[in-house]
């Protein structure tokens, strides 16, 4: 099977420099033991102006969006957030009392409903564009964490909420359809899925950051199983509905949902929608795992028929 570019970048140069704890650089974040009972979770992102964010994005959410892109990450792996490092590097005229002070708030409103502080990190003079990144620590219980490569034919296929709403938010921002402001905000202010326990009940786990197609493939590699979903059993938002029928393609691989997707065994799936109800996190079940030696995802229309894609999803280096 030919890798996606990234990962062929990454299988090349940086796997062999890793530890057990990395998990081959093949999960959301990497596992380090705390203690007799619990682990660390760890996990890290960068955005760069012009890639991740426009210049003239309001500063306050520039600064939550960069804290809830990593509480994804550990949202994915079933642990809670503990502290983070944040490192910025910045051009001459950030250095503002007004600039920091907006940044800041973002970051501090994020902290308390979320429940972890800053640890420490480092800033910068930058001679170009702003860019942050954030080391995101979390805590679990000890071999409880969920991740990538443990799916099983047969399970359930299930993301959260709804799909596609921030990569058409992106485009509303670039005046390439109308303005809406709904999806904006869900590109602003992604949702990560704290709150939703699935441990002991999902037996793999991710989050969809660049595209759900995309992501779900990296879940079946690494399961070394194939998947199957149902166009129209993807959950879509009043306002993605409405522009299902010319953006579908961008609504499956856009990015930035930032939803969690899922992989639930038959027999547990009643207490996966009794947990939905008790976090008041909508799961949705979209199709299931199956036997294939070339890890497929295929994606099926109403009549059954494979709906073929121009791209799988976005990437960080192309």
């Amino acid at each position: 099977m030919i890798l996606p570019l990234e990962f062929q970048f990454i299988d090349r140069y940086f796997k062999q420099l890793c530890r057990s704890e990395a998990l081959h650089l093949s999960d959301d974040a990497a596992i380090m033991s705390l203690n007799t009972n619990e682990e660390l979770v760890l996990t890290t992102d960068t955005m760069t102006e012009n890639v991740h964010f426009f210049k003239n994005d309001p500063v306050d959410f520039i600064a939550r969006k960069l804290l809830r892109c990593n509480l994804s990450d550990i949202a994915a792996m079933g642990a809670k957030p503990f502290g983070y490092l944040l490192n910025l590097s910045l051009p001459t005229y950030c250095f503002t009392h007004e600039w920091f002070e907006k940044f800041t708030d973002g970051l501090s409103i994020d902290q308390k409903l979320y429940h972890f502080s800053l640890l420490g990190g480092d800033t910068t003079k930058n001679l170009h564009n702003m860019t942050f990144s954030v080391t995101m620590l979390g805590k679990i219980l000890k071999g409880q964490a969920l991740r990538r490569n443990t799916a099983q034919a047969g399970d359930g296929i299930w993301v959260t909420g709804t799909i596609g709403d921030a990569a058409l938010g992106l485009l509303s921002l670039k005046k390439e359809i109308e303005w809406n402001q709904n999806l904006v905000n869900r590109y602003y202010l992604p949702q990560p899925r704290i709150e939703l326990n699935l441990n002991h009940i999902a037996s793999a786990a991710m989050d969809i950051s660049d595209g759900l197609l995309q992501d779900l493939n990296h879940l079946t590699r690494e399961s070394r199983i194939g998947a199957i979903i149902y166009k129209n059993k993807i959950p879509l938002s009043k306002d993605a509905e409405k522009l299902k029928k010319s953006y579908f393609e961008t609504i499956i691989t856009g990015g930035d949902d930032y939803e969690l997707i899922m992989t639930i065994p038959v027999n547990k799936e009643k207490i996966a929608l009794e947990e939905s109800k008790r976090s008041k996190i909508p799961l949705t079940k979209i199709g299931y795992c199956k036997k294939d030696s070339n890890y497929k995802v295929q994606l099926l229309t109403e009549d059954s028929s494979q709906l073929k894609l121009n791209k799988m999803g976005w990437s960080h280096i192309e």
